[in-house]
């Protein structure tokens, strides 16, 4: 009994200071929030008066909202991008044994340990020297690169729940590989492919770094258009920009949770 107390009081502790660490980190996000209700004359935690001035200004601005269909069109383009080379590289991973394995996933995973600016500025070399730089086509590449490993993890997590005597009964049926894994193995990975979707998404969408590098004024991205306000102009609408993309992480890590789901319950 001693030594049980003694560990729920420090499981207690323990999430204290999580929570109090977790608060800490994301009181700054939200302090964005009140400020998104003031007026455009004002920049204050506690506005004197509630408005939507701001939202109706960033929906209505010339200059916010053309960037912001930017960025879902590059997000768009690059997770589609992904998941088509991720995909198929994920099923060979998980089910075949070959050469060099390790390696191979290695590659795939390394722009996760790739320093962003080391890829930022080596996408900007290589596409300025083809003569392609400063255009969306070059963004959607470097995102796709950028969000890849994970997608791949997730379809790779997907692959994992899925009993692989079903693709041997198939393959003992006549089916072949193409056909057992479009009508055996793709129906039963959607869940993985559309959180592994959903979270290149998100990443590609609020990415600042390489889109940064990479981009022109003709191209240039909301997050990109948000830093540039932030250097060059104090502009409230930012607050607004910031709660939406809040808003809007939190929506589609939701999503995620949600169609992780029955993965985790096959695995139980």
């Amino acid at each position: 009994m001693p030594r049980l107390k003694a560990r729920q009081d420090h499981l207690r502790i323990s999430s204290f200071f999580a929570w109090l660490g977790y608060f800490f980190l994301v009181v700054p996000s939200l302090v964005v929030i009140p400020i998104s209700f003031s007026t455009s004359s004002e920049i204050a935690v506690f506005p004197h008066r509630l408005s939507l001035h701001l939202y109706r200004e960033f929906f209505h601005s010339s200059n916010w909202w053309p960037t912001t269909v930017q960025s879902f069109r590059v997000a768009t383009l690059a997770t589609v991008l992904a998941l088509i080379v991720a995909t198929p590289a994920a099923y060979a991973l998980v089910r075949y044994e070959v050469r060099g394995k390790r390696l191979i996933h290695l590659v795939f995973l390394s722009p996760l340990f790739t320093p962003v600016v080391v890829i930022g500025l080596g996408s900007y070399l290589y596409f300025a020297y083809l003569g392609i730089g400063g255009t969306t086509l070059v963004l959607v590449f470097a995102h796709a690169v950028m969000i890849s490993p994970f997608v791949l993890i997730a379809i790779m997590a997907g692959l994992r729940h899925i009993d692989p005597t079903l693709e041997t009964a198939a393959m003992l049926m006549g089916a072949s590989r193409w056909m057992i894994f479009g009508r055996v193995v793709l129906p039963q990975i959607v869940p993985a492919l559309a959180a592994g979707a959903l979270l290149g998404f998100l990443v590609s969408f609020d990415e600042v770094v390489i889109a940064y590098f990479v981009t022109s004024p003709v191209s240039q991205t909301l997050p990109v258009k948000m830093y540039s306000a932030i250097q060059w102009e104090i502009s409230p609408v930012i607050a607004a920009v910031s709660t939406l993309l809040t808003a809007s992480s939190l929506v589609i890590s939701l999503a995620i949770s949600l169609l992780q789901k029955p993965a985790w319950k096959a695995n139980d």
